[in-house]
């Protein structure tokens, strides 16, 4: 019994063995196979770009900064002034 359970996997990893080496040079005539159906490059820009007479986007700027506010600390204001500045306005009697 244990020498058919050896055999068995000694036949087991032999078989292991020669299926991994099968499939590397397969995999690989494949590859090289289907490369060939590749469709051949064609020509993404209209222009050719080292041609000075082609023609471009305008360039604009914008500051990247432009929206910028400083949050450095305010001089301390008493709270009651700071209070009323933020409270909504009362509504009016109709």
């Amino acid at each position: 019994m244990l020498m058919l359970s050896g055999a068995k996997s000694a036949a087991a990893s032999a078989a292991r063995g020669r299926h991994t080496l099968f499939n590397w040079p397969l995999l690989a005539v494949i590859a090289l196979a289907l490369s060939g159906c590749m469709p051949a490059t064609t020509q993404i820009a209209d222009a050719d770009p080292a041609d000075p007479a082609a023609k471009v986007a305008p360039v604009g700027y914008r500051s990247t900064i432009a929206p910028y506010t400083s949050r450095r600390p305010a001089t301390p204001a008493p709270w009651r002034d700071r209070n009323d500045a933020v409270t909504p306005q009362p509504k009016q009697d109709r």
